[in-house]
């Protein structure tokens, strides 16, 4: 079905986008899988190629774009190639509207060239071990010393987190209550007390690194902060619907790519003297998921339009990612079942897509949070 958001200039840049894909990652998505993580150099090839923070400014190095259209057909085509690439959305979704909206002009010149030129990776480090949907339940904290923070605890969960050149901390700065009292710091490679713990082995999404991070007095100094002191928990709020987004994005491309692997399959495996997917139960089965993920496209395409338009709410975006990424894993598991014992053997593709689905529902925010922000913007 033709997309009716994408405009011709989206679509050049899809096909520029599915090339690199296909040709720079693919080839060496088990080489990455098995060393926990992607190699740099494709990720500077990316850069090289516009496909990293284009939304920069021009002085930065960047095209100075602001179409999240732009933004999906990457995380899209990703999905597609049944590639891994995760650091597309986080760099691209996540990280770069900190750098663009938090900053001042000093701390873009600094960073954002060697984001563009994909020299530098950043990480965001919000989830610990004791606090995981609950943002306002941070324990890490970050004392004013001059011109300095001294700051102490830990996080997990931290995407990029072995290979990030730089981390965007979120601190306790002051006991107030609410929203206050957070601040963003943003911590460098080498700086005393910061240390890097194990890679964490995961489930699934093999080849995005994963890290346990620790602060014991590491000095930050004040220049690299974003944005106000005790505003930072209100940035990361206000940024979790594009995140939330960009899940649901990835989701519905990855449960497109599963119906067309699987379709494909049950055409040509044969069971009892007949096609897989001649059996009533299997048409309808795929029947329902395909009708289901086209309705699942069309609502998140609603929502792009909507983030672009700066009216895409926390509800409508909770609601997505709870919706879509339920309905990938729902899709994964049917698709896995339709392949039989092949779907359970890691030299299908399937498989390690099924591994990849299940975070989805946990990472952004668990779906049962992202249902009780749907339920409480009905006034429940």
């Amino acid at each position: 079905m033709e997309r009716a958001i994408f405009e011709d200039e989206h679509k050049a840049f899809r096909e520029s986008v599915r090339g690199f894909i296909t040709t720079e990652a693919l080839p060496h998505t088990e080489e990455w899988e098995a060393a926990g993580m992607v190699d740099r150099g494709f990720w500077r090839r990316a850069a090289d190629h516009g496909f990293v923070a284009f939304e920069a400014p021009e002085d930065c190095g960047g095209l100075g774009i602001h179409d999240f259209r732009f933004n999906a057909v990457v995380t899209e085509e990703v999905a597609y190639a049944g590639a891994v690439g995760d650091n597309f959305s986080l760099q691209n979704d996540i990280i770069v509207p900190y750098l663009l909206e938090y900053t001042d002009e000093a701390q873009q010149q600094r960073w954002l060239p060697g984001v563009v030129r994909g020299e530098l990776v950043f990480a965001i480090a919000m989830t610990e071990p004791g606090a995981g949907s609950d943002l306002r339940a941070m324990s890490a904290s970050a004392r004013r010393d001059g011109d300095e923070y001294v700051l102490d605890g830990s996080k997990t969960f931290v995407t990029s987190g072995i290979q990030a050149e730089l981390v965007i901390v979120a601190a306790r700065t002051s006991q107030g209550g609410g929203r206050e009292g957070f601040s963003l710091l943003v911590v460098e490679e080498g700086m005393d007390g910061f240390e890097r713990g194990r890679k964490l082995d995961k489930v699934g999404r093999r080849a995005q690194d994963t890290a346990e991070l620790f602060f014991n007095g590491v000095r930050v100094p004040a220049e690299n902060r974003l944005g106000e002191e005790g505003k930072g928990l209100e940035y990361l709020i206000s940024k979790l619907p594009r995140e939330r987004l960009s899940i649901a994005v990835a989701a519905v491309a990855a449960a497109e790519h599963a119906l067309d692997l699987t379709l494909e399959y049950v055409r040509e495996r044969h069971v009892f003297g007949q096609p897989v997917g001649s059996f009533q139960h299997n048409r309808f089965t795929l029947a329902d998921l395909s009708t289901q993920t086209a309705a699942a496209r069309a609502y998140v395409d609603a929502c792009i339009l909507a983030l672009n338009a700066g009216r895409l709410s926390a509800a409508e975006a909770a609601g997505a990612k709870a919706l879509t990424t339920d309905l990938q894993f729902q899709v994964l598991d049917h698709c896995l079942q339709l392949y039989g014992g092949y779907g359970y053997m890691n030299e299908y593709a399937i498989s390690r897509l099924w591994r990849d689905a299940r975070v989805q529902r946990i990472y952004g925010g668990t779906n049962e949070v992202m249902r009780e922000i749907v339920g409480r913007s009905l006034g429940l």
